[in-house]
């Protein structure tokens, strides 16, 4: 495992490492608990009789599945195929009408470094070579009022592709950052225009996707968490326009609410605005 070529047995550990440090619940009732896991084992059975999966499939499937955790890419394999879905659901249902969200991603760090309303995110040297991106923007509430003491976090991947605590050589919360918006909600970043990058795509989520013959590209992105006393927090990636893999992002998480279209200031610098409107907390 180097930093120019992470494993995705190395990177899938980080990430499961990563969520089993807080355990999770939910109040989920025995009778809902039972309808769905009844509705999961109907769909499979279907699936079963309809393609008349033979018991070498069965038993690939069972060693995959074994595979896959022993690799810690469960994470990794649910956040890439099944979040969107997810997401989807959870705004639908509750009849949001602000700001839209996406996946979070495996690569998510709670408590990176607060900086201020303009700031730059940290970096390192050879980062500053990259293409810089300004990016800006207001955070307010569904009337358009903007809203201090919300808060921007920030992270994404380098120009090499890869995140900041899930490769090695690389500085703990580089391009990752919470910053606090001003008095008025706003905020100005400075940082570099990621790339797109390929999933960790050399252990079982990658043999899953070549099964298929797909591929495991996902288009350059910025990812955030919004949030704001009193208001529903809004977790989102943001794509650019034109860019390589946005008509087929392997994660389907792309929606056209979420594409940045940057573009030259005066200085020449790439520079695009983009606001976040929050719903009240449920």
């Amino acid at each position: 495992m180097t930093t120019m070529n992470p494993t995705a047995h190395g990177s899938g550990n980080a990430a499961t490492d990563k969520f089993k440090t807080q355990r999770v619940s939910s109040d989920t009732s025995v009778e809902r608990a039972s309808a769905i896991y009844q509705d999961v084992l109907d769909a499979l059975a279907r699936i079963i009789h309809k393609h008349e999966v033979t018991y070498d499939e069965y038993r690939v499937l069972k060693q995959w599945l074994i595979d896959v955790g022993e690799c810690g890419e469960w994470p990794l394999w649910l956040d890439v195929f099944l979040e969107h879905d997810i997401e989807e659901v959870h705004y639908n249902r509750n009849h949001f009408t602000g700001t839209k969200g996406s996946i979070e991603g495996p690569y998510y760090v709670p408590d990176a470094p607060k900086l201020p309303a303009t700031c730059t995110m940290p970096m390192r040297e050879k980062d500053k070579a990259a293409p810089p991106l300004i990016f800006k923007g207001q955070v307010t509430d569904l009337e358009g009022n903007g809203l201090p003491g919300a808060t921007v976090e920030l992270w994404h991947a380098d120009e090499d592709r890869f995140y900041s605590q899930f490769a090695p050589g690389i500085p703990e919360w580089n391009l990752r950052g919470t910053i606090e918006v001003d008095e008025s909600g706003h905020f100005e970043i400075t940082t570099l225009e990621p790339a797109p990058y390929q999933i960790p795509n050399d252990g079982p989520t990658g043999w899953f996707i070549k099964s298929y013959g797909g591929h495991p590209w996902r288009p350059a992105h910025l990812h955030l968490l919004v949030t704001a006393p009193g208001k529903r927090a809004v977790t989102t990636q943001l794509y650019f326009q034109g860019g390589a893999w946005v008509e087929d992002d392997v994660a389907s998480a792309v929606k056209p609410e979420l594409i940045l279209d940057p573009k030259p200031n005066a200085g020449g610098i790439a520079e695009v605005t983009y606001n976040f409107t929050l719903d009240p907390e449920a």
